[in-house]
């Protein structure tokens, strides 16, 4: 996407070093970091700097790639395990993590005395194929949004959270280019507030017409007839089709159903995972209660602070995803097409 003229990726590699946009620091400042080892690549994805699971799917793939040029050319592999644990154990429960490594680490072993140059082009192949498939997905997608078309979203799932277009912002960037501008309801998203920090300044960026809305907003506006269509991202998509994605998103999906608003998933195929049963087989990552308690912005002076919001004392818990039944999901947006559970082609072993 462009930035004030500048075309960005969210994550990209310049040689063995990694460069992506600190998202953390926005919408307040731009802000490139340059990660020159996999374990700043690591900790980026893990501080939440680099988010979106396609995009730490591709965070992971360079991490996977930096490990291979950083170990003893003698010797790799011990390095490269050790490093791999590493990346893993960042946040478990997204699949396109996982993906990113696996990938790298087959081009790896597949590659006969050149494990580094197999490493840093699988990365990058990971990276452009995930940019590829989120397009299509905005394709397919774009077909589901007539003009003037009140849509809801959930976390941020635009371009930031991908390496490009995004997954479940992607068809309301394409419908719009294709002259059917939707405007679109932002779930703030506590307590990290993606939506309001990450998918409001993309939305204003593009000039498109929306509104932040509290999340305990969002039933309201559905039961006023005054939303069309729901589309979030995912995480993780098991075998069933249920659907794992930001904590919030189940209740998204209750709510959509009581008040009969078609309910959309959009997700790329590293996201979909046929090996897992189901949703509740999912590692379900819980974070800092800090996240709960805190909330950052710029001061008078454009400095961030951290303002406490809850009461001095009390405890808190932060379940950072939940897991939508497939039985609330109309149709999954992918690559491919859109599909309903049963259909999908992705879940099939």
């Amino acid at each position: 996407m462009r930035v004030h003229g500048t075309h960005y990726r969210t994550i990209w590699m310049e040689g063995d070093r990694v460069r992506l946009l600190d998202q953390n620091r926005l919408p307040f400042e731009l802000r490139v970091l340059d990660l020159p080892t996999h374990r700043e690549t690591a900790t980026a994805i893990r501080e939440m700097t680099v988010r979106g699971a396609p995009a730490i799917g591709a965070a992971a793939a360079f991490a996977m790639a930096q490990a291979f040029a950083e170990a003893p050319a003698a010797n790799p592999w011990p390095y490269a395990l050790e490093a791999r644990a590493r990346i893993e154990a960042t946040r478990p429960t997204a699949r396109d993590l996982f993906a990113g490594v696996e990938h790298v680490w087959a081009a790896a072993e597949a590659a006969e005395g050149a494990p580094v140059d197999a490493a840093l082009e699988a990365a990058q192949a990971f990276a452009d194929a995930s940019v590829e498939s989120c397009r299509r997905v905005g394709e397919h997608g774009a077909a589901l949004i007539p003009a003037g078309a009140r849509v809801l979203t959930h976390c941020n799932a635009g371009w930031l959270a991908t390496v490009d277009y995004g997954t479940a912002l992607a068809p309301v960037y394409l419908a719009a280019a294709q002259g059917r501008p939707a405007h679109v309801w932002v779930d703030e998203t506590r307590p990290r507030a993606q939506g309001a920090r990450l998918t409001a300044w993309e939305l204003a960026n593009e000039e498109l017409s929306h509104a932040v809305i509290a999340d305990n907003a969002a039933a309201w506006f559905m039961s006023r007839g005054e939303v069309d269509l729901v589309i979030v991202g995912a995480d993780r998509i098991a075998a069933n089709g249920d659907v794992v994605n930001k904590i919030g998103t189940l209740g998204r999906a209750v709510c959509a159903r009581e008040f009969g608003v078609p309910f959309y998933v959009a997700a790329p195929p590293s996201t979909f995972d046929a090996a897992t049963r189901d949703g509740p087989a999912v590692t379900i990552e819980e974070r800092g209660e800090d996240e709960v308690h805190y909330q950052e912005g710029p001061d008078a002076e454009g400095i961030l602070r951290r303002v406490r919001v809850t009461s001095p004392g009390s405890p808190a818990r932060n379940p950072a995803f939940d897991v939508t039944p497939a039985r609330l999901v109309t149709a999954y947006v992918t690559d491919t097409g859109v599909f309903t559970a049963a259909e999908l082609p992705h879940t099939k072993r």
